[in-house]
């Protein structure tokens, strides 16, 4: 930020245009600092970039698809790895909280995007309707869930339990509710719901078979397990948008239809959010269940997303399919991330009402005691 000021001008009003840029760069820095712009979803803007300048055709293509099935299959078998099925069943106890994130998860968010699938095809193309209905079989994030979960002062242990086992549940359900939903609209063969069993379910499966070997070593090699995460979903982004491309994308998405479809997503969003902040406390659940239930059931798993497409729907176009789950992931950072701070400031707020007038902060969580409300499930404290 401060480069500039290294040259030398010479007279005073250079000096003073120079301090002014420089404190101009240093706010904008803590702007950017402070917007929630997920590094990882610029990689995949890039990607879509190179495989619009430079995709990858004939042979090329073949090779890269294959190299692609190949990282789909390490990296679900890594997910089978890390993904403790003990901490799942644990965190059943509180079956109430994990119920309500799974039917927001795979009944209410599947409901609207059968919904969205009466827009009319001149507002919302028929692959971005079905893209919509796909993002809404997807099971729940992980990191982000529980991160923001934490950030706002909700109930850790429960969200790290809810998203588990959200995930684990999605790798069995969501191909399924693929094959019913979607293929009443065109959007998918049977065929494509058998392969799901052999490239992602078998992998997840021998995974969780050698986790009691292999998890402590997974455990340790977390930063290349993350390369190897995200180098494979920047793979199946390539693979996608290359064919997207060699099939004529850009003639068949417009710049109105992009903006209409960051809105379907803005709403489907709101909705969700609308309903998981209003229904857990008509259902009396605790302030920090609640918020649990808010992160952990509005979320679409981007990392599960685009492996699952690249399987499903194999030939059928995938980059326009994709495309809803890659806007509603961006979307759903910057919303939560401003929630989640909202929450933690009102949190903060009630302390130190607290503090001057004891027992005000305890009327509201009193309403919803509940055994995953302690923070007790899985041993960590509550404000983790």
């Amino acid at each position: 930020m401060t480069i500039i000021a290294a040259y030398s001008f010479p007279n005073h009003c250079s000096a003073r245009i120079i301090e002014d840029v420089n404190r101009l760069l240093s706010q904008l820095g803590r702007v950017r600092k402070r917007l929630p712009i997920d590094t990882f979803m610029v990689l995949i803007l890039l990607t879509v970039a190179v495989a619009a300048l430079l995709p990858a055709r004939g042979a090329a293509a073949v090779d890269v698809s294959h190299l692609t099935t190949l990282a789909i299959g390490v990296l679900f078998f890594l997910y089978g790895v890390r993904l403790s099925p003990r901490e799942a069943v644990a965190g059943l106890r509180h079956w109430r909280l994990h119920s309500t994130v799974l039917l927001a998860t795979f009944v209410l968010f599947p409901l609207l995007g059968l919904a969205a699938q009466w827009i009319p095809r001149s507002v919302l193309p028929h692959q971005l309707a079905l893209g919509v209905l796909f993002l809404c079989c997807l099971p729940s994030t992980v990191q982000s869930s529980i991160a923001f979960t934490s950030v706002a002062k909700g109930n850790v242990p429960a969200a790290i339990c809810a998203a588990s086992l959200s995930n684990l549940v999605g790798i069995v359900v969501t191909p399924l509710l693929v094959g019913l939903l979607m293929s009443a609209h065109g959007g998918i063969s049977g065929r494509a719901v058998l392969d799901v069993a052999l490239q992602l379910l078998a992998p997840f499966v021998l995974g969780q078979l050698l986790r009691r070997w292999l998890a402590d070593w997974v455990t340790r090699q977390h930063r290349m397990l993350a390369v190897v995460d995200r180098g494979s979903i920047l793979l199946v982004v390539y693979t996608a948008f290359s064919a997207a491309v060699a099939a004529g994308l850009w003639h068949q998405l417009s710049l109105a239809s992009l903006g209409l479809l960051a809105v379907t997503d803005a709403v489907l969003l709101g909705v969700v959010l609308a309903v998981t902040s209003l229904v857990p406390r008509w259902l009396g659940f605790s302030r920090a269940d609640r918020i649990t239930i808010l992160f952990c059931g509005s979320k679409k798993s981007l990392a599960s997303g685009l492996p699952m497409a690249g399987v499903l729907f194999a030939g059928q176009g995938v980059g326009l399919l994709v495309l809803p789950l890659m806007l509603f992931h961006q979307i759903q950072l910057m919303v939560c991330a401003s929630l989640a701070g909202r929450y933690a400031r009102r949190t903060e707020a009630r302390v130190v009402t607290a503090a001057v007038v004891p027992g005000v902060a305890a009327v509201e969580d009193g309403a919803g005691r509940g055994a995953a409300g302690t923070g007790k499930t899985l041993g960590v404290p509550s404000n983790a």
